[in-house]
């Protein structure tokens, strides 16, 4: 599934090619998680604006409102001069004057919907329990203190909920764990103030890596110009059950939490 860091490099790949081009037709393929919201001739000759990211969302401002886009669990965002006939997974082209912004997705959980601004539904709605930005100001451990006192669910199930920081996914919150010294079973309410000033401070760290290495591709994640990531080579325990910790060289467990997998040290990590 495409985390924070996978959004926001795509949003980077296109956001300023397409920045003030001219919409000029709309296709809709099969239907998509939820529907448009207003018909695909309305937005013809609209102005397309600056895209920007919150959470896992993407909002391409069009004229008087926009299109709030999420890729789902497979979904990818391509964007060229000229596109191909689409193909059976091909279920949106946004075509401009500058080129095609095409969304694939071959299990049609993710969704393009129209809203009339950021403020107002469905787009209000959609984003109003998103916790905050990873690189927000707020975000430290005061504010992960504050969030996670009185959860008693284990720390790594609280990260990936998003309603404190977005961001946290799977991968990004077993690397942040390690890096933080904390084991992901810990019950988060447990979590003294230090414990919780380290693990902001590695949440941050864990995501401007991993935005650097232009996300994680660890099936068929792409930018929007067709880049895979690179971020899944650098990581210090997701997906290496069995080898040695690169710190003190114990074996890296795997274990299932919320039908995830989670991936830890348990001499580094500790409850």
């Amino acid at each position: 599934m495409p985390e924070l860091p996978e959004v926001e490099v795509t949003r980077r790949s296109f956001a300023d090619a397409i920045a003030g081009a001219r919409v000029e037709s709309v296709r809709l393929g099969k239907p998509l998680r939820w529907p448009l919201g207003i018909e695909p001739a309305q937005l013809r000759g609209e102005w397309v604006g600056q895209a920007q990211r919150r959470g896992k969302y993407l909002w391409l401002p069009l004229g008087q409102g926009g299109l709030l886009m999420h890729l789902g669990m497979s979904g990818s965002l391509n964007f060229s001069a000229t596109a191909a006939e689409p193909g059976p997974h091909d279920h949106f082209d946004l075509r401009t004057d500058r080129g095609v912004l095409r969304l694939t997705d071959p299990r049609r959980f993710g969704a393009v919907v129209w809203s009339p601004s950021l403020e107002d539904d469905p787009a209000a709605k959609l984003l109003s329990n998103l916790g905050l930005e990873p690189f927000d100001a707020r975000f430290d451990g005061a504010h992960l203190h504050a969030g996670l006192a009185g959860r008693k669910v284990a720390v790594k199930l609280a990260l990936l909920a998003g309603d404190i920081v977005v961001g946290a996914g799977n991968v990004y919150a077993c690397e942040a764990l390690f890096r933080a010294g904390i084991d992901p079973r810990t019950p988060a309410h447990k979590l003294s103030r230090p414990r919780c000033a380290r693990l902001a401070d590695a949440v941050r760290a864990v995501l401007a890596q991993a935005l650097e290495a232009g996300g994680t591709t660890l099936r068929d994640f792409k930018d929007a110009h067709g880049v895979a990531g690179s971020f899944q080579m650098q990581a210090e325990v997701y997906g290496r059950e069995g080898l040695a910790c690169l710190r003190c060289g114990s074996k890296i467990k795997r274990i299932v939490q919320g039908q995830r997998s989670t991936f830890f040290c348990p001499s580094c990590q500790k409850r």
